[in-house]
């Protein structure tokens, strides 16, 4: 419950810190967006290659999990 103040006053405080005429700091929060996205979707892209990567050899190993079981129900048990 206490996170969840702080993380509305905090998000209050930012809002109030964007509307121009309160401090002023809205042209400085776009410039500070325009620069900043780029990075951010690289990052982003970057993340979505790794599990993007990661889903193919999930995707592998269970196709080989499933082979594998599939053979040890078709084989005759001793």
């Amino acid at each position: 419950m206490k996170s969840l103040i702080i993380g509305i006053v905090i998000l209050a405080a930012a809002v109030i810190a964007i509307v121009p005429c309160a401090l002023g700091w809205g042209q400085d929060v776009l410039v500070f967006l325009r620069g900043g996205l780029p990075v951010i979707a690289i990052l982003i892209g970057i993340i979505a290659v790794f599990i993007g990567i990661a889903d193919i050899k999930d995707r592998a190993e269970a196709k080989k999990e499933e082979a594998e079981a599939a053979k040890a129900e078709n084989s005759p048990t001793q």
